[in-house]
């Protein structure tokens, strides 16, 4: 099959109920024609977001790793509890918890500390409670619920999750696997502008990143691995060494992440000496002209 996607990308899935997430990339992978990665892995039974990965943009999943999540989760204790009581119990685990993970997890089951930034009690109908948790990446809302439960006194389990926000990805961005196939039967036909709408470019998902801009003559040698000198530099915001910045080109496409051997008050566009050398490299090579060749030096 001919690839419909010819850049690195991102498709964020508004993953159903029932298949696994390796299913659900797989599936993306067989529509669109390109190898994919997904990132932050959801029980079959969770719905919700799930980051796709295509091409070289699965360079980004030790990004999405650190990225926060938001889930919406549904709750049901083993006994009555006046609400008061429930909402009161809830807010003593905003901040940092501890944690191991379930029997049936695919890590190693070690103590592990995670924060919780907030839960929100919606709604409390009986025995059953609705809330919102906004947490560290790797926190098992099963496991929340359990506590929850014990600190009550009167025990508790999930009954249903939906992951609502993966770092800056929200519902908003979430297409489903049937209008992804949909897109893509368009795009074959001619029309292109559905398809290109959900495939968000890689820089969307590093939106806070700090961004070097480098000339177009400086692009090649970055993506082959070459360290950015100042000659290479268009625009640089403030940095300190040794932090992680992304290299765009003018046109604000992602050449790669990289890491300050330098701070910025030290060089400049148009400067001798390195800047910064690329870590993780997303433009594939050759996608702009050599800035030199064998035969001009």
């Amino acid at each position: 099959m001919t690839p419909l996607v010819r850049r690195p990308g991102i498709v964020v899935v508004d993953k159903p109920r029932g298949p696994s997430s390796h299913q659900v990339a797989a599936w993306v992978g067989e529509i669109l024609g390109v190898p994919v990665g997904h990132a932050g892995t959801l029980d079959p039974q969770v719905s919700g977001l799930l980051v796709v990965m295509l091409g070289r943009a699965v360079r980004l999943a030790r990004l999405f790793l650190g990225h926060e999540k938001e889930y919406v989760c549904l709750m049901r204790l083993h006994a009555d509890v006046d609400e008061a009581r429930v909402r009161a119990g809830a807010s003593e685990f905003v901040g940092r918890i501890y944690q191991r993970p379930p029997r049936r997890s695919a890590v190693k089951r070690q103590l592990r500390i995670r924060r919780i930034h907030e839960l929100e009690v919606i709604e409390v109908t009986g025995r059953l409670v609705l809330f919102r948790v906004v947490c560290d990446a790797g926190t098992y809302i099963r496991t929340l619920c359990h506590h929850v439960g014990l600190a009550l006194g009167c025990g508790g389990q999930m009954v249903e999750l939906r992951r609502t926000r993966s770092g800056a990805f929200g519902e908003a961005d979430a297409v489903t696997l049937h209008a992804l196939k949909d897109a893509s039967v368009r795009a074959l036909e001619g029309n292109r502008d559905p398809l290109d709408a959900m495939v968000l470019k890689i820089d969307a998902a590093v939106p806070d990143l700090k961004r070097i801009v480098i000339g177009d003559r400086a692009v090649d040698a970055v993506c082959r691995g070459a360290a950015l000198a100042g000659v290479g530099v268009v625009e640089l915001p403030p940095f300190k060494a040794g932090e992680t910045v992304a290299l765009a080109t003018r046109a604000g496409e992602l050449v790669a992440l990289a890491r300050t051997l330098v701070p910025s008050e030290s060089t400049g566009p148009g400067r001798t000496g390195l800047v910064a050398t690329p870590e993780t490299v997303f433009m594939q090579p050759g996608t702009y002209p050599r800035g030199w060749s064998r035969g001009a030096r």
